[in-house]
């Protein structure tokens, strides 16, 4: 994925939406590109977590408690509670095609939001924002 892609996906991810575009160039340039083989759990409930991922193609099953819950497709993300708070995988994430995501390990992010207070703020507002997105829709 070329960087103005990467760029422009994460201005559309909840979390980053509050950012700047210097900001999300300084986030572009810490995510990696990763090809994933379908099949692949890329993350297993319970477990800790190390990396927040962006999919840039193909799509992951989303299951918690063994029961699917969704299924993620380009532009979606998951994995940025287990890096922002260090609290365990909700769910188990599995290629359901062939895949390449864009990861950013915890150590990275970290030293992005210590890096700057403005934007870990920004990113903290959007992380609430798409908490509160996620506990009203399982109201309904």
């Amino acid at each position: 994925m070329a960087r103005s892609d990467i760029d422009q996906t994460l201005a559309g991810i909840p979390i980053f939406s509050e950012c700047s575009k210097k900001e999300l160039k300084a986030i572009s340039k810490l995510v990696t590109s990763v090809h994933i083989n379908m099949g692949k759990v890329l993350v297993r409930e319970g477990d800790a977590g190390r990396e927040f991922m962006i999919i840039a193609q193909g799509t992951a099953v989303v299951k918690r408690n063994g029961r699917k819950i969704a299924v993620l497709g380009p532009g979606d993300f998951f994995g940025e509670l287990a890096v922002l708070a260090g609290v365990p995988r909700t769910a188990t994430v599995t290629a359901e095609t062939d895949m390449v995501v864009e990861a950013m390990n915890r150590r990275e992010f970290s030293s992005l939001l210590d890096e700057s207070p403005a934007m870990a703020k920004k990113i903290l507002l959007g992380a609430v924002k798409r908490m509160y997105a996620n506990d009203q829709k399982s109201l309904h």
